[in-house]
């Protein structure tokens, strides 16, 4: 879970390329106004909700190894406590967003908001980590529609200074509830148990929800058709990738469910550009915006800014906790390094883009990836609190930088009138990757620390358990010293790879985004300069 500007937040793209934007179209209600008496309700409300949707994500990695030592669950069922909730939240913000045109944008403001405590609730007070699963899945469509509806109500309720300020309290809301997920979860773990993480949620639902009942209602009274087709292919191919990754960590990469899995999500993908480039104008995803190069490496910054810090802040607790033996509180505070620069950040970024380029603070966050992630190379489990924070540092301020300015940027490299269209493909194309991110690191980890045990003379399906328990913060204490050398080693692997991803990412930022690489194409609006694309938000 990523902090968002106001323009990448709204929802996805309209016939007009202002779908969830400030339309002239739009219906407002009587509330509106800066003035009105709703304005303080209306900005709790989504604030709340907004600080709700990355505690669900980070509190839930956190209580993962508890819940399923618990509920003595499988190490896939255990995964789907992660994954159906990022699966069902990757896919549906762009159809929220339409039906909160079509239906009010506080209606389904307020059924997001339902939907993610009631589904809190229940995931504290389920039995079985099956009947988890299920709620998180649906507890991830009600953070999409929260995701949509959120700040498109924001932007109808307020004008002028006070919009700028209700969407800094929003950003604001989602770096806290990044920032301080890990930490806060672990605190209600070691003093409640899992369970408390998932109450607490519920419990910010009950406020939010009261104060979304003040917010002003609008919706677009000329609504474009819902893109049935396209949503339902998406969701499949995400749901085809996630089972696929899952089976792979358990079965391996080459058993054939896994392939046949890996082959249907990419047959659902083909289909759902097909569909998408049918529909043209009046299309989910607007696929023709990728014609862009520019944009297209702008759009890919989450799979190399996001893939590396999503994987650590899910997975590092279970590290620290299983191999090094520490705490659920003492993890998160060792995770404060990479955190709290993603919430003090952006506003900085946002002021150094507009003094340089947009193009240097990108390139310049991937260097500091980079470096974190070749560092990473050199963590152990149980070294001391330095040797964890000096990756974690540059790699938080890589992150925390881009953050402030890859939104903005997605959405300068496109002509004004499709600013809206660049925006949803821009959300879509993050969360997904970041949901990509969390299933298919677990399989890649999951196979390298099981390889490490087979090695040692391990049969290969105990490895496989044993491995995937690992990752999830479980360790038996008899293989202790051969998971904490596999799980430290796939690791180390892992931080090649992101720093050769984030390297390419930087070469090609800094290739495609050079001064007039935007330049208008004809018949096209022309875009802004490098100078005039990120304005601090102030």
């Amino acid at each position: 879970m990523s902090t968002k500007s106001p323009l990448a937040s709204l929802p996805g793209p309209s016939p007009d390329g202002s779908h969830g934007s400030l339309s002239p179209n739009s219906s407002l209600g009587p509330n509106s106004s800066d003035g009105s008496r709703g304005y303080w309700p209306t900005v709790v409300a989504v604030g709340a909700a907004s600080v709700m949707l990355p505690f669900s994500v980070t509190g839930a990695a956190v209580a993962l190894p508890n819940a399923a030592a618990q509920l003595g669950s499988s190490v896939g069922a255990a995964q789907w406590m992660l994954n159906a909730f990022n699966l069902t939240f990757a896919a549906l913000p762009l159809a929220a967003g339409g039906l909160a045109d079509r239906l009010g944008r506080r209606r389904v403001l307020l059924a997001g908001i339902a939907l993610v405590g009631a589904m809190s609730l229940l995931v504290a007070l389920a039995p079985s980590m099956a009947l988890v699963d299920a709620a998180r899945a649906v507890q991830g469509c009600g953070a999409a529609a929260v995701l949509a509806a959120g700040a498109a109500v924001l932007a109808h309720a307020t004008t002028g200074r006070r919009r700028q300020l209700a969407f800094g309290i929003l950003g604001t809301s989602f770096g806290t509830g990044l920032a301080v997920g890990p930490l806060l979860a672990g605190a209600l773990v070691e003093a409640a148990g899992w369970r408390s993480v998932f109450l607490l949620v519920a419990a910010l639902a009950v406020p939010a929800w009261l104060c979304a009942t003040r917010a002003p209602e609008s919706r677009n009274p000329a609504p474009p058709a819902l893109d049935l087709a396209g949503s339902v292919s998406f969701t499949a191919a995400l749901g085809c990738l996630s089972f696929a990754f899952v089976r792979a960590g358990s079965a391996g990469w080459s058993a054939p469910d896994t392939l046949v899995l890996l082959a249907a999500a990419v047959a659902l993908l083909g289909l759902f550009t097909a569909v998408e480039l049918r529909r043209a104008d009046r299309a989910m995803f607007d696929v023709r915006l990728f014609g862009r190069p520019e944009f297209v490496v702008v759009v890919c910054q989450p799979f190399t800014v996001t893939l590396g810090f999503v994987v650590l802040l899910v997975y590092l607790p279970a590290y620290l906790q299983g191999v090094g033996g520490r705490s659920a509180l003492a993890s998160g505070l060792l995770l404060l390094p990479m955190t709290a620069p993603v919430l003090l950040l952006p506003l900085v970024a946002g002021r150094l883009a507009a003094r340089t380029s947009v193009r240097a603070v990108l390139t310049a966050a991937s260097a500091l990836i980079v470096l974190g992630a070749l560092l990473l190379t050199t963590l152990r489990g149980d070294g001391p609190w330095w040797a964890l924070a000096l990756p974690l540092t540059p790699f938080g301020a890589g992150v925390g930088l881009a953050f402030g300015v890859m939104d903005n940027a997605a959405v300068s490299t496109v002509p004004v009138e499709n600013a809206g269209a660049a925006a949803g493909v821009f959300n879509t194309m993050r969360i997904t990757g970041e949901s990509v991110a969390v299933s298919g690191a677990a399989a890649l980890l999951t196979t390298l620390v099981a390889a490490r045990l087979g090695g040692s003379g391990l049969p290969s399906d105990a490895a496989t358990r044993i491995a995937g328990q690992a990752v999830q913060g479980q360790v038996v204490e008899a293989q202790h010293a051969a998971l904490a050398e596999g799980f430290t080693g796939a690791l180390h692997t892992l931080g090649l790879i992101l720093a050769a991803l984030s390297t390419l990412g930087a070469v090609l930022t800094y290739l495609a985004l050079a001064p007039g690489r935007a330049a208008a194409r004809p018949g096209e609006s022309p875009t802004r300069s490098s100078a005039e694309r990120i304005q601090p938000d102030v």
